[in-house]
């Protein structure tokens, strides 16, 4: 997932925004030829800073963010406490009732240890109970 694409998601819940980002690895994509034409290139919000545009000190790098992709992690939303995994590159943003649970618990299970507790035993639209 294209960190960029944060200034955009939404919960698909309760449509907060931003969601909190959580990255458990990445990928650079050193040869990937990107042209910025002006910066910052996120309109609301910079997913690389962790913070509102208006708010940036400073100029953004915004080459190595396009340059780099979540390979796995976790979109979470603060206002609800859903979260949504990124696998394999893609964030998978389901209503609820179309998520797979069984995927979501061997997801949640093998990241136990690289997510925060409010994802792993508190998070909607399931968890790991201890």
């Amino acid at each position: 997932m294209k960190l960029r694409l944060m200034d955009i998601l939404a919960c698909p819940y309760d449509k907060h925004f931003p969601l909190e980002l959580y990255i458990i690895s990445t990928n650079y994509y050193e040869k990937r030829d990107v042209k910025v034409k002006a910066k910052p290139l996120c309109e609301l919000y910079c997913a690389r800073e962790g913070k509102k545009v208006e708010e940036l000190e400073g100029e953004p790098d915004c080459v190595r963010c396009l340059k780099e992709e979540v390979d796995e992690g976790v979109l979470y939303c603060p206002k609800c406490g859903r979260w949504y995994p990124i696998i394999e590159e893609i964030p998978i943003l389901l209503p609820d009732e179309l998520r797979n649970k069984k995927e979501d618990l061997e997801f949640l299970k093998k990241h136990r240890d690289s997510l925060p507790a409010k994802i792993v035993k508190e998070g909607k639209p399931w968890c790991l109970e201890e």
